[in-house]
């Protein structure tokens, strides 16, 4: 796939970072990329956290990739579902600088650091 089509990418943020759990960010910044460079950015706030709510209102913004630190299972197959790549393993780093090291292509898919099977706690996905 080139990248001279427009894409729409979604980081969720915390604090100015990207935020390691998907679903308990405080927002997401989006940038727009053409031909491999960022032409807009812009933070949003997402709907309240509850099943479903966040891919489905990612996927309405018009976001063709997430990059996550990690993502609940059921979240990932809905974005899936609604044409949304994800991407895990992303750094805790500024938005700005998870995007880049994208777009120079240093970020590759890893482990999801949201795996059920391995932690006491609920992402509520």
């Amino acid at each position: 796939m080139s990248l001279e089509k427009t894409e729409k990418i979604a980081v969720p943020t915390a604090g100015g970072k990207l935020c390691a759990h998907f679903g308990h960010c405080e927002q997401f910044t989006f940038f727009t990329i053409s031909d491999g460079k960022v032409i807009a950015q812009e933070t949003l706030t997402p709907p309240p956290h509850a099943p479903g709510i966040i891919p489905n209102w990612l996927a309405g913004q018009g976001c063709s990739l997430l990059l996550a630190g990690g993502i609940g299972e059921t979240a990932q197959q809905i974005l899936t579902q609604r044409g949304v790549k994800v991407l895990c393993g992303a750094p805790s780093a500024p938005p700005e600088e998870v995007v880049s090291l994208y777009l120079e292509g240093k970020l590759t898919n890893k482990h999801n650091v949201c795996d059920h099977g391995h932690h006491g706690h609920g992402c509520g996905h």
